[in-house]
């Protein structure tokens, strides 16, 4: 259904891409405005937030491009500032914003579970705390969240990561608990093995074409549909929670993952 998200303003959160091909945030931003939504594409990265805006105007839609650390307080409140300023209004919050963390308790850092849960789990608490607000003057809103199969599930160690994105599924329902008298919707999407350029950036590390082709194979054979999900998948999910027809729908913490979570004979790797 087309013009889902008409006269919405999305303030999206990781809007570029960390490398070539579609990311899950990328693709979201896109999604959002071919349904209508007026977007505010936000990453660190000013020159990859320009590229997807780009893409949408390219696509005859709205969009403006913002850098920001969303780790940062400061930094939050001008992105709020300057959404208002551009728009009027938010009435969708996107938050995107991850990265990756492999190993397990002992080969972990400290610097390396602060940075880790810095950027997955603060930059989502900061966001969210500085849009509440406009929300309850505006007379609602619904963020979306985006999550990891990791969090339920241990495919491989990745203490950091899997930890906080534990913290974002807590995050989210109680943000949806809270608020969910006064039209305010908090859900998130779960993403099991997808292909994606923050996936190939991480596996970048092994050296090689080969090493790299050999260990994306092995994520298309766990997937019980024998092939990983793309950056659309999340997308498509992202747009249906931040529409009206997702109402109803608060607390949520929709799996994107091809049944994965289900599936007892993935183990790590």
């Amino acid at each position: 259904m087309a013009g889902r998200l008409r006269d919405k303003v999305a303030l999206v959160c990781g809007a570029g891409s960390i490398g070539p091909g579609w990311g899950n945030g990328k693709a979201t931003a896109a999604a959002f405005a071919r349904e209508g939504a007026k977007v505010f594409a936000v990453d660190l990265n000013q020159d990859a937030a320009e590229e997807t805006v780009e893409i949408i105007r390219g696509e005859g839609n709205e969009a403006r491009a913002h850098a920001a650390n969303v780790s940062d307080e400061g930094a939050v409140a001008v992105m709020v500032a300057a959404c208002q300023a551009a728009y009027g209004r938010v009435d969708i919050l996107h938050n995107n914003v991850g990265i990756s963390g492999r190993g397990g308790p002992i080969e972990t850092t400290l610097a390396q579970w602060e940075r880790v849960l810095r950027i997955n789990v603060t930059s989502m608490f900061l966001t969210c705390q500085a849009v509440l607000p406009l929300f309850l003057e505006q007379g609602g809103g619904a963020i979306v969240n985006v999550s990891s199969l990791s969090a339920v599930k241990a495919i491989r160690p990745e203490l950091a990561y899997a930890t906080s994105k534990g913290a974002v599924n807590a995050l989210t329902i109680n943000i949806a608990m809270e608020f969910a008298g006064r039209n305010i919707r908090c859900n998130a999407v779960v993403p099991g093995l997808m292909n994606t350029p923050m996936v190939a950036n991480a596996l970048k590390d092994l050296g090689d074409a080969g090493g790299m082709a050999a260990v994306m194979a092995s994520r298309d054979v766990m997937s019980p549909t024998g092939t990983m999900g793309e950056s659309w998948d999340v997308a498509n999910a992202a747009v249906f929670l931040a529409s009206d027809e997702a109402k109803y729908i608060n607390g949520m913490l929709l799996h994107v993952d091809a049944g994965l979570q289900h599936n007892i004979t993935a183990g790590n790797g």
